[in-house]
């Protein structure tokens, strides 16, 4: 299991309807896209995560492990405003007011990324997929998506069996060894992979298969005071930031 799946199955929002935190997570997202970034996105981003390290009982060491990565995408995109291909300077020349745009899609892009991450961290996908199909979403999309994200697991533990075996037998000791382990763990990974699938229809026809898997989802109500709070939040977000823009521009 992923550390975010672990921590999204032991988190203290673990019983709440995944609609109770799609809306304060993605409504952060969209508030950090749609406010200006100075100062929308960065109170955004402080409430993200004094909500993350706060109510939600995010530990600190696993979010940051989590943050870092699409915080890379968000770096190296705001990277490139900073420079322009073209123009009367130059085949490549600094860009006009380059630090400041990029300094608000970074703002934007990492503030987005924190409301996203809320709404991961909280609410595991085995909660979430089966109950897309009472939202309208097909119920054999959910199926397939439903047993790859099961699937995907199962081949990430055979990987890492597979790769300790081979540094058992000395196969990372040079860099031939370690491109002809590679190679031989790309192709285990593809034939077990395949493996599985034929044994999992297997065991799906005979237990009757038809076309629907039926899985026990934990009872959960959407809480009415929890939406209404985090819809409060975002009002009042939305609100300071109409007040602070002009004083700070």
């Amino acid at each position: 299991m992923l550390p975010i799946d672990a921590a999204a199955h032991g988190s203290r929002w673990r019983r709440r309807h995944p609609v109770d935190k799609a809306v304060l997570g993605f409504g952060l997202t969209v508030l950090a896209i749609s406010l200006p970034p100075w100062p929308g996105a960065a109170l955004v981003l402080v409430t993200a995560l004094a909500v993350l390290l706060g109510p939600a009982g995010v530990p600190g060491r696993r979010l940051w492990r989590a943050y870092r990565v699409p915080l890379g995408f968000c770096v190296t995109g705001a990277l490139t405003l900073l420079v322009q291909v073209g123009g009367p300077e130059g085949f490549v020349s600094p860009a006009e007011d380059g630090p400041l745009r990029a300094g608000e899609l970074l703002l934007r892009t990492s503030a987005a990324s924190l409301g996203v991450l809320l709404f991961a961290f909280t609410t595991p996908m085995s909660d979430l997929l089966p109950r897309l199909v009472r939202a309208g979403v097909p119920a054999p999309l959910v199926d397939v998506a439903l047993v790859t994200y099961r699937m995907s697991f199962l081949l990430l533990d055979s990987v890492h069996r597979v790769r300790q075996a081979q540094a058992a037998r000395l196969g990372h000791t040079t860099r031939a060894a370690t491109w002809r382990s590679l190679g031989g763990l790309g192709a285990t990974a593809f034939v077990r992979s395949f493996d599985r699938a034929a044994r999992l229809q297997t065991g799906l026809a005979g237990r009757g298969y038809d076309g629907t898997l039926r899985v026990l989802v934990p009872e959960a109500r959407v809480s009415v005071r929890f939406t209404l709070w985090s819809v409060a939040l975002l009002a009042a977000l939305t609100v300071l930031t109409l007040v602070l823009e002009r004083p700070l521009k």
